[in-house]
């Protein structure tokens, strides 16, 4: 039985940058950073460690527990929610992990402050833990940019089973079993000895995502440069929101040529059938929580533009039944659309033809807040870890929404551009 935290202790401070917080407590146990980028999309980073209670036996009902509904964070892999379609497979990650922080750092890149909460059974040990947040901002280290962690990323088929899948995607599409599949390439290697999953976190600090992510429990570790929210819900208003990306473009140093293969990107038929689709299935899934009549989408094809790539982005928004909570909203609607296909049970089933399990990578990284709000973002551009006596492995995928008419070649280009951040974090330019 856990106990809820009904006490609360909360103090605002002075601003201290997060990464600097977060790496004074990289090596504790639970060291937790979600560290946005402080744009539109992440006015806000959280910083924490040492969680009370972690867990994730029994899945997303777990979530049902009142005790889990604040100041808890989880991470669903993806093939947890693609078994229905895919039937048994080996299992390579958790299908969910779950930690809850008494003591919790939220800091607000808008008004440039730091908001520290401690919760406990009671008021005496909800300021325990605040002391212990407070102490944290006292260990803040401006850790410089650290060498490269690791000598080389292996991939882990070859560019032309990459080709070949691709091409049996549009023939599948030709023949009319499905619209689009997002089909992934994967790379692995270890970590130089001495070096830790940190050190890629702190080698993105210059690529800083909305959605950007440290987390380590135990002897796995995982590190997210996500640009792409999955869910936002507002347990107040009841309002949902999801913002599939599909389509992409990579940048270019000269501004006339970024700017023209971002109004490409804008401009092109390709792209935007492939995000309409997902904006399409992505309603129907909402439509499972939320209240009839209220799924809409409110943006279409909008470019948002990140360090490396520009992507085509739209927003669908609901308002969720009084009855539905986390657990169903994400079992409603995972894994994203945007990172299957359509129809996505055919989607997954297409994708498992071509592709190990993926463990981690597309599943979500999410965030319960103290007034039950959820954030989950898609884990694209995310390296996971694991730590054995020989060092830290880690793992990272990219992929690509095929359609009717995708280029292999191109789509395999797509994949490179995708990963080329997390590749230089890990190894150099």
């Amino acid at each position: 039985m856990i106990e809820p935290l009904t006490g609360v202790e909360t103090r605002v401070r002075p601003w201290r940058e997060p990464l600097a917080v977060a790496t004074g407590l990289r090596h504790r146990d639970g060291a937790l950073a979600l560290l946005s980028d402080g744009g539109p999309l992440g006015r806000w980073s959280f910083v924490a460690a040492e969680p009370d209670w972690t867990g994730g036996e029994g899945g997303l009902d777990r979530l049902r527990d009142p005790a889990l509904a604040r100041d808890v964070v989880g991470l669903l892999a993806y093939d947890a929610g693609a078994r229905p379609a895919t039937g048994p497979r080996p299992q390579v990650w958790p299908d969910l992990m779950l930690a809850r922080y008494p003591a919790m750092l939220a800091f607000d890149h808008r008004e440039q402050t730091v908001t520290l909460t401690g919760r406990g059974v009671d008021a005496a040990s909800a300021v325990i833990a605040a002391d212990r947040a407070e102490a944290w901002l006292a260990m803040a280290v401006d850790a410089a940019t650290p060498a490269p962690p690791a000598s080389a990323v292996h991939a882990e088929t070859s560019a032309d089973a990459y080709l070949d899948a691709v091409a049996d995607v549009v023939a599948r599409i030709a023949a009319g079993d499905l619209f689009q599949a997002n089909i992934a390439r994967a790379w692995s290697g270890e970590l130089r000895p001495g070096a830790d999953p940190f050190d890629v976190m702190l080698r993105l600090a210059d690529r800083a995502a909305a959605y950007g992510a440290f987390w380590r429990l135990a002897d796995r570790a995982l590190v997210s440069n996500s640009p792409e929210l999955f869910l936002t819900f507002d347990p107040r208003s009841r309002r949902i929101e999801t913002r599939p990306i599909k389509g992409t473009r990579r940048r270019d140093p000269a501004p006339a040529r970024d700017a023209a293969l971002a109004a490409e990107l804008e401009a092109s038929a390709k792209d935007r059938a492939e995000n309409l689709m997902i904006v399409d299935l992505m309603r129907n899934d909402l439509s499972r929580v939320a209240e009839p009549g209220s799924v809409a989408v409110e943006r279409l094809f909008e470019i948002e533009s990140h360090p490396t790539v520009h992507h085509l982005v739209s927003t669908v928004t609901g308002t969720v039944r009084p009855e539905a909570g986390v657990a169903d909203l994400l079992a409603a609607t995972f894994p994203p659309g945007s990172i299957t296909g359509a129809p996505k049970h055919q989607a997954m089933k297409v994708i498992a033809t071509h592709e190990p399990p993926r463990g981690p990578w597309c599943g979500s990284l999410f965030h319960i807040g103290g007034d039950g709000a959820l954030t989950a973002s898609v884990l694209i551009r995310t390296a996971s870890f694991e730590r054995s006596e020989s060092g830290w492995r880690f793992r990272t995928l990219a992929g690509a929404g095929i359609v009717a008419d995708s280029d292999p070649a191109s789509e395999l280009a797509e994949t490179g551009v995708k990963i080329l951040a997390l590749r230089e974090a890990l190894v150099g330019p």
